[in-house]
C-alpha cells in the first residue's frame, strides 16, 4: 500500500479509517492492461470533482497505479483510493488536499460459483459516488451471509431491486438484457456488459423491477471488476435458470481487450 507512490504511514490512513470520506476505483490488471480503464479514470476524475472539488491528474493515478501493478504478480486486483490524508472533522470544508493511495490484492484465482441472494431494504448514501463509506453496504452482507445466503440483493422503500454491496444485477427476460431502473452505483463492469451486449445483438433496456418480479425473469447475474460476470443462482429461495445467453455474455466480457495501464 503506497501513498503517492511511497509507503504510507498509519498516521496517514487515520482519518479514512477514522471518517470514512473519499473515494475509490478497483481495477482487475492482468499484464499491466485494464478493461474498461476509461471508465475507471472518468469515475475518479468525476468523483475527485464531487468530494473535494478538484482535478485529479489522471496521469498520474496511472503511474502509481501500474508501478504496484509492476510489483504484484498477475493477474491482482488495484484499487486506487482518493481521500484527504489531513481532513478536520469539524472543519471538512477548511482544506482540498487529495492524495492517491493505492493498494494490490492478489486476484481471484477461481471462477465463483452461482450466487444465492436475498433481498434488503436498503438504499446507498449518495448512490452516484463510489465512496469508501462501506458500513452500510458491509452490514448488509453479513446480515444476508448470517440467514445462510452469499449476499444481499438491495431494493428501495418502494420494493424496487437496484444493486448489491459491491455489484451492479442484470436480468434476462427472453429477450434481452434489463438493467433494475432505481438509484444504484453505476459500476464499469457493467457498462462494459452494454457494450459486449450491443457486440452480440442483444437489446439492452432499463425498468422498474419489483422483487417478486425479479424471482420469475429467466435468468440473472451479478458484474463485479473482480470477479466479471457472475451466474445468479436464487433469489429468496426462488432458483433461477441459467440461459445460454448469460454464459455467452460473461465469455464475450472475458474477451474483451484491455487497455494498457
Amino acid at each position: 500500500m503506497e501513498l503517492n507512490g511511497r509507503p504510507v504511514s498509519a498516521g496517514e490512513l487515520s482519518g479514512l479509517a477514522l471518517y470514512g470520506y473519499g473515494h475509490f476505483t478497483t481495477m482487475l490488471v492482468t499484464d499491466l492492461r485494464v478493461r474498461g480503464l476509461d471508465l475507471h479514470m472518468q469515475r475518479l476524475t468525476r468523483d475527485c470533482a464531487a468530494l473535494f472539488g478538484a482535478e485529479l491528474d489522471v496521469p498520474r493515478v496511472r503511474e502509481l497505479a501500474r508501478r504496484a501493478a509492476r510489483a504484484h504478480p498477475s493477474p491482482c486486483v488495484v484499487r486506487v483510493t482518493v481521500h484527504d490524508p489531513e481532513i478536520d472533522l469539524g472543519r471538512p470544508a477548511a482544506r482540498t488536499m487529495p492524495q492517491i493511495l493505492v493498494s494490490t490484492r492478489p486476484a481471484p484465482v477461481s471462477v465463483p460459483p452461482p450466487v444465492h441472494l436475498g433481498t434488503r431494504q436498503f438504499t446507498r448514501d449518495a448512490p452516484d459516488i463510489k465512496g469508501t463509506g462501506l458500513f452500510g453496504v458491509i452490514r448488509q452482507r453479513r446480515a444476508a451471509q448470517l440467514d445462510g445466503l452469499d449476499d444481499a440483493l438491495f431494493m428501495g422503500v418502494d420494493g424496487r431491486v437496484s444493486e448489491g454491496p459491491t455489484w451492479n444485477i442484470g436480468f434476462l427476460d427472453g429477450e434481452g438484457l434489463v438493467w433494475p431502473q432505481a438509484p444504484c452505483l453505476e459500476g464499469v463492469t457493467a457498462r462494459l456488459v452494454d457494450r459486449v451486449a450491443g457486440s452480440l445483438g442483444v437489446p439492452v433496456s432499463t425498468r422498474p423491477l419489483a422483487a417478486v418480479a425479479a424471482t420469475r425473469m429467466r435468468g440473472a447475474f451479478v458484474t463485479n471488476a473482480a470477479t466479471g460476470v457472475r451466474p445468479v443462482a436464487s433469489i429468496d429461495g426462488v432458483d433461477l435458470p441459467r440461459p445460454g445467453l448469460s454464459l455467452r455474455i460473461a465469455r464475450a466480457y472475458q474477451e474483451l481487450p484491455g487497455d494498457p495501464l
